[in-house]
């Protein structure tokens, strides 16, 4: 299940430059994508997680020179990081012969390790970001309410039943411990990365309190630093900063910790099903969540974004600012179909000196509400923040 936009936006970059790096969580359909590709082009594809396919990479150069030809996909490219090194050598020496596009589709489930990773391919390599599905590639309010309760992950969405669904995502929180963060950070101690990734899902939405995290845990700060940059670099966790406004106010320096996949966070919530989650203190939080990653899903590449909070009190959960427009949109999140905002959102956005001013809700009718803010949808404001940048 794969966005047809994304395989375009695929073909284009590597129809224009020498390799194209496609970054994602696990499960969310790079291989799938890569395989679409690869068999338009006649690619070559190479799973580095396998042992036999990382031997026939063990001189890189003549294997590399011999199908320069044919696009190559190098996935779970992380196993073998020496190799960007001979990628730049074989690039450049390809350009010299006139064979510059299309000749490296390299896929990662990190994303900070994998950049520096790369460095020596500056220059040469393009980037695409495939994260969970989000709002505008479903249809209908039931489609919706499944992606809430079971993410994005492409399998977790399509399970035949809740309780598959679950065990996918269970699946996955299991694989992500035992495989994945050993990779990046071999003597983590699993037990305690996963006691404070349930604790992230239990403080979806909150400020990043370091001290709190570490008394409750009982190790120090700095490792729970550590643990959450971890986490984020593996895309299971959005750090959203806060907004640098030229006010006269202490605002809040911390940044707000969500876990990326509302599904996920169910999971280690223990959460099964959209009953239990109207039951469950977090609901709120949980929807805060989902609409946040979906916005930012959805927003133009360049569009800065963060949420905006003052030490007295005024708020505003998203602040988005797109390029061509001289101020930003504030945007509140209810778990409601009737919403209302509170003094301090009106306070925020006149701090911010917002364009416009909406409130997601939980509903399905768009309308107005005092002083010029709108209330939206989900679908709907997906729609409006996809086209921002187009309708300046």
């Amino acid at each position: 299940m794969i966005p047809r936009r994304l395989h375009a936006d695929l073909e284009v970059k590597l129809n224009r430059e020498a390799a194209v790096g496609l970054i994602g969580p696990r499960q969310v359909g790079k291989t799938t994508l890569a395989h679409a590709v690869a068999a338009a082009r006649d690619a070559l594809y190479l799973d580095l997680e396998r042992q036999r396919d990382r031997a026939v990479l063990a001189d890189p150069a003549p294997f590399l020179e011999a199908n320069e030809d044919r696009l190559v996909v190098l996935d779970e490219i992380h196993h073998a990081p020496d190799l960007f090194p001979e990628l730049r050598g074989v690039i450049d020496e390809g350009r010299r012969r006139g064979k510059g596009t299309g000749r490296f589709l390299i896929l990662g489930s990190a994303s900070i390790p994998l950049l520096r990773q790369s460095e020596s391919l500056a220059g040469r390599i393009s980037w695409l970001d495939l994260g969970p599905l989000d709002v505008l590639e479903i249809s209908g309010e039931s489609d919706l309410r499944r992606l809430w309760v079971r993410g994005g992950l492409p399998r977790s969405f399509l399970a035949g039943s809740a309780e598959h669904s679950f065990g996918i995502r269970e699946d996955f929180v299991r694989t992500t411990l035992a495989q994945d963060i050993p990779h990046f950070a071999p003597r983590l101690p699993m037990e305690m990365l996963n006691r404070l990734w349930t604790m992230l899902a239990h403080c979806q939405g909150g400020l990043l309190n370091l001290s709190q995290l570490a008394g409750s845990l009982g190790i120090g700060a700095t490792s729970v630093r550590r643990y959450v940059d971890l986490l984020t670099d593996l895309l299971l966790v959005r750090q959203l900063l806060p907004w640098r406004a030229n006010v006269k106010k202490r605002l809040v320096k911390s940044p707000r910790l969500y876990l990326r996949d509302s599904g996920l966070a169910h999971a280690l919530l223990g959460i099964p099903d959209f009953t239990a989650l109207l039951r469950h203190p977090i609901v709120g939080a949980s929807w805060e969540g989902f609409v946040i990653e979906n916005l930012l899903a959805v927003a133009p590449p360049f569009a800065g974004r963060g949420f905006y909070r003052t030490a007295r009190g005024a708020e505003v959960d998203l602040v988005l600012q797109f390029r061509g427009r001289t101020s930003p949109w504030a945007i509140e999140i209810k778990h409601s179909s009737s919403p209302t905002v509170s003094r301090g959102f009106h306070v925020a956005r006149e701090d911010l000196g917002a364009e416009r001013a909406f409130v997601v809700h939980t509903g399905t009718v768009r309308f107005p509400m005092p002083r010029g803010v709108e209330a939206v949808p989900l679908p709907e404001m997906a729609r409006l923040v996809a086209g921002a940048e187009a309708a300046s």
